[in-house]
């Protein structure tokens, strides 16, 4: 862009393809996203809104760090030109129309006249509908970058369930793709290349998955991206979460119990989700999952689909598939067993194994799992109805290690009767366990909840570390 050009670009004023920036701030993000979901445009930073120019940063560190973050943010490749005009720096970013809908913090945006707004959930809705699913539009890739030996286990762990019938062992990778949707005009689909893809993420960069151990929120003790195919980041993701979780042995007989911290199934089912339901198009953002001390969370890019609530995930429910051919060649292979069953059996395997069912939200621009390996905390006891002074007293016997009677009436400020009542009431439902005989010397402990989950095996003479 010349200056004679700029100058004209300055006296229109903003216009439904050019906007003007004073700085760089939240609202040149939702710009880009609403320019790449209408028709394109130019934003020029360093403009106020009069069209008088601020000028920015001039520097080349500020352009290189403008460019990643618009790249990490919205994963839009804008076009950026610099001019200096009376010696004060104007950049011309240039965005085009995507071929698909571009988010910004897990909001979609559109522009209306000379104003940049954010998308109303009806017209979302109908784009996304009129449009195709991710996974089965078709880019310009080669066959070449598909991975015989990905559809070759595939193949195999599909016969193996009795669920492909029409292919055999030896079938060609590409006529087995070609059965299952995921070719079109000889050209993989994008569900072909992040589920059989020899490098998925050298096209499709942030589509993988991201997992952590954490202390607290600022303390990171390890710290780890996982790519490859989809089949790859599932198993390696698992791998890494069995490291980060404790495990006791119980032995019975000749066989050798693996206790877990959270139930493998759960997790599992959990990450099968988020690979398979996450908003591909929203691909500037990946699957995130942090471990604590006391509880993991799993964080997916996308809401919840049209037509159902957070409340319907811990009953059966309709499934809404958002990337069908991905969620069919995870049934083919045995990993999902009933479309729509899977957020109800990870709260049967929670209660299985004596821990709070896990908590489903809509948040951040997506969906989170959360999975807490205490059972103590305020948010679980309210679940189990317990009064005001029951609640305190457990908190104050997690810190303490023990109450006694006396303790409760002042923690509760209430008489010995009701303290008694609501100690034997607590012990009935198992929470606290007496200690000692009635009287001065009875204490109450918290029972330790038992943990029913197990992996058995037999007993080895050398056990696995």
């Amino acid at each position: 862009m010349n200056e004679k050009k700029l100058k004209i670009l300055l006296a229109s004023g903003e216009t439904e393809t050019v906007e003007f920036k004073e700085r760089l701030n939240e609202s040149f993000y939702k710009s880009i996203s609403a320019f790449a979901n209408t028709r394109g445009g130019t934003i020029l930073l360093g403009v106020d809104k009069e069209g008088n120019i601020t000028g920015v940063d001039s520097s080349s560190r500020f352009l290189e760090d403008l460019t990643n973050r618009i790249v990490n943010k919205i994963s839009v490749y804008p076009q950026i030109e610099a001019m200096d005009i009376k010696q004060k720096r104007v950049l011309a970013v240039k965005v085009t129309r995507a071929g698909w809908l571009v988010s910004y913090g897990g909001r979609h945006y559109e522009r209306v006249g000379n104003t940049t707004r954010e998308m109303n959930r009806q017209k979302l809705r109908a784009l996304l509908l009129r449009g195709e699913p991710w996974d089965s539009i078709a880019d310009d890739f080669s066959p070449r970058e598909i991975d015989p030996a990905a559809v070759g286990h595939f193949i195999h762990l599909a016969v193996e369930k009795n669920r492909l019938t029409d292919v055999s062992l030896n079938e060609a990778p590409e006529v087995v793709l070609e059965k299952l949707g995921l070719i079109a005009d000889r050209k993989p689909r994008n569900g072909a290349i992040l589920l059989f893809g020899k490098d998925p993420q050298r096209h499709l960069t942030n589509l993988c998955v991201r997992i952590g151990r954490f202390k607290t929120e600022t303390t990171i003790i390890d710290d780890k991206w996982v790519r490859g195919n989809l089949f790859q980041q599932l198993e390696e993701t698992l791998n890494i979460l069995r490291q980060h979780i404790g495990v006791r042995y119980n032995i019975k007989g000749v066989e050798r119990e693996d206790v877990w911290d959270y139930p493998i199934p759960a997790l599992r089912e959990a990450l099968l989700n988020a690979l398979i339901h996450r908003d591909y198009f929203n691909i500037g953002n990946f699957i995130t999952i942090k471990v604590y001390d006391d509880r993991i969370w799993f964080s997916n890019p996308g809401g919840l689909p049209e037509g159902i609530t957070v409340e319907e995930l811990k009953k059966p429910h309709q499934s809404y598939l958002r990337n069908p051919l991905i969620a069919k060649v995870f049934y083919l292979a045995g990993y999902i067993e009933q479309y729509g069953s899977g957020t109800v059996r990870m709260v049967e395997w929670m209660k299985e194994a004596g821990l709070p069912e896990p908590d489903y939200k809509e948040e951040l621009g997506g969906f989170s799992v959360y999975f807490y390996k205490d059972i103590y905390t305020e948010e679980n006891l309210k679940k189990m109805e317990l009064n005001e002074r029951q609640i305190k007293a457990v908190m104050y016997t997690k810190e303490k290690g023990r109450i006694a009677n006396r303790e409760y009436q002042e923690l509760c400020n209430t008489s010995g009767r009701t303290a008694t009542r609501d100690l034997t009431d607590l012990v009935s439902r198992e929470i606290f366990e007496q200690v000692g005989v009635t009287g001065k010397g009875t204490n109450y402990t918290l029972k330790t909840p038992q943990r029913r989950q197990t992996i058995r095996r037999p007993l080895s003479k050398t056990p696995d570390n």
